[in-house]
């Protein structure tokens, strides 16, 4: 999942913040480490200048053999851990060897007495810090010291060094004391700093989108503008206002879109009605060829619709089978009048011609893709096939036929059985029934045969109602094929 506005903000922020709260505690840290080590090293400076200046008052006063008690009482202040005196070679030669608390020459101390600068070394990093200092002393005949009246050395001699270590550990505890407050006020702000960007953010951020989401949808759905005045920043209400814009045009554009959808339904529903009734005056002009048929098509269609019904088929079913049983003939067009209208039996060579009518009808339907006049061309084709494969033009068998066809090919007999033709007398209704009754399985769909039987006295109705004698007005022609 992808992280909040919040938990991004606050991520980068401490990140951000913990980063300069390091550096200010190691700036301040390293600052302040200077100072004490100088704070140090002016203490040390201090305690040689004390030894220095008081052995020699007390040389000059002829007191020097008490100088090791006022050494032992200058080693008793505080943080003094060590104090010696280093005497140089000019004094050891010119007074002989040091007293106790004086010490010799050692690597460090050499190092002062050739540089003539005090020498400074901090251990800080233990549990017990110190530091050592070696302050040199030089002989000069300024102020009040006047070393070369006491001593025979050109001036500028190093005549001996103050070596005193002292503990340093209250100044590392201040350190650690200071550091420790730096990093704890840190963490505090920076804490507080967080809490209140996390609080800013879901109070100003999260909370107003959320509620700027609801209204949003509240508003598209009743066609209301969001209220700007809910909102406490100017950013957010700026959002407000442009999705106010947006449902806007979105509305405009629905309702557009609806009123254009309206208009391709009214119109898709006229040109479907056209092609219908084109499809129903079809079969009706091809029926008008011989008034022997006359209503044959209105019949036969209210047939169709009846047995499809029964058959519970669904509703797109049974309204494209009522829609395109109208054009199951319409291949009779193309059959010459002197055998399509011949009143009498056909001959074998005649008959052949006539069974072409299917394929006919076909060849006139089959290129259209709408679906009305592809389920006519397939009743065409197939109308006159048998249940038992003997029909004609394909010998198809069984299910292999179209329902369409199976449904079709029952009306079309019984219409043509029901009605009196040039070469026949009209059979009655139960000749006609117990005829296509034994039919049942062979010329005809067993499924269908049933349907016909439950409905015979519908059939017989139908037919009463659009007899070859009836003329009915050209509006209720056309009220099947709607």
């Amino acid at each position: 999942m992808k992280p909040s506005i919040q938990k991004i903000t606050v991520r980068n922020l401490i990140t951000f913040l913990l980063l300069l709260a390091i550096i200010t505690v190691f700036i301040t840290g390293y600052n302040f480490r200077g100072l004490s080590k100088q704070a140090m090293i002016n203490q040390a400076l201090a305690h040689a200048e004390l030894v220095k200046s008081g052995l020699t008052a007390q040389m000059k006063a002829g007191i020097m053999s008490t100088r090791d008690y006022y050494l032992e009482e200058i080693k008793r202040l505080h943080n003094v851990n060590a104090l010696h005196v280093v005497r140089g070679e000019p004094i050891n030669r010119q007074y002989g060897s040091g007293r106790t608390l004086e010490k010799e020459v050692d690597e460090v101390t050499r190092s002062a007495f050739a540089t003539g600068q005090p020498v400074f070394t901090l251990n800080e990093f233990t549990l017990h810090p110190t530091v050592r200092a070696i302050i040199p002393y030089i002989a000069t005949n300024q102020g009040n010291l006047n070393c070369l009246g006491c001593h025979q050395v050109p001036e500028g001699t190093v005549l001996g060094a103050v070596d005193i270590e002292l503990d340093v550990k209250d100044y590392q505890r201040r350190s650690l004391v200071v550091l420790a407050g730096l990093a704890a006020t840190s963490a505090i702000f920076l804490t507080l700093i967080a809490v209140n960007t996390s609080h800013t953010i879901r109070r100003h951020v999260q909370s107003p989108l959320r509620t700027l989401i609801d209204r949003a949808k509240v508003a598209y759905q009743k066609h209301s503008p969001v209220n700007l005045e809910m909102f406490s920043t100017k950013e957010i209400s700026n959002v407000a206002n442009e999705i106010n814009l947006f449902n806007s045009k979105v509305i405009a554009h629905r309702d557009m879109l609806r009123k254009k959808n309206r208009e391709l339904l009214a119109l898709n529903d006229e040109i479907e009605s056209t092609l219908r009734e084109t499809v129903y005056a079809m079969g009706v002009i091809e029926e008008q060829r011989s008034r022997e048929t006359h209503n044959h098509t209105k019949r036969v269609t209210l047939f169709c619709q009846l047995l499809a019904r029964g058959l519970g088929l669904a509703d797109q079913d049974i309204d494209m089978i009522t829609a395109a049983s109208p054009l199951h003939d319409v291949g009779k067009l193309g059959i010459p009048d002197e055998i399509n209208l011949k009143p009498g039996a056909l001959t074998d060579e005649e008959f052949q011609i006539m069974q072409n009518h299917t394929r006919i009808g076909y060849a006139m339907l089959k290129h259209s893709k709408r679906d009305i006049l592809k389920a006519a061309a397939i009743i065409a084709l197939q109308h006159h096939e048998k249940w038992d494969g003997s029909g004609y033009p394909q010998g198809l068998q069984g299910e292999e036929i179209h329902q369409y066809a199976r449904i079709v090919a029952l009306a079309d007999v019984f219409d043509a059985l029901f009605s009196p033709r040039i070469y026949k007398e009209a059979w009655d209704l139960q000749r006609t029934a117990e005829w296509i009754m034994d039919q049942r399985g062979r010329h005809f769909d067993p499924a269908v045969v049933d349907v016909f039987v439950e409905h015979v006295d519908d059939f017989a109705a139908i037919y009463e109602r659009y007899s070859f004698e009836t003329d009915a007005e050209y509006e209720d022609l056309f009220a099947i094929a709607r």
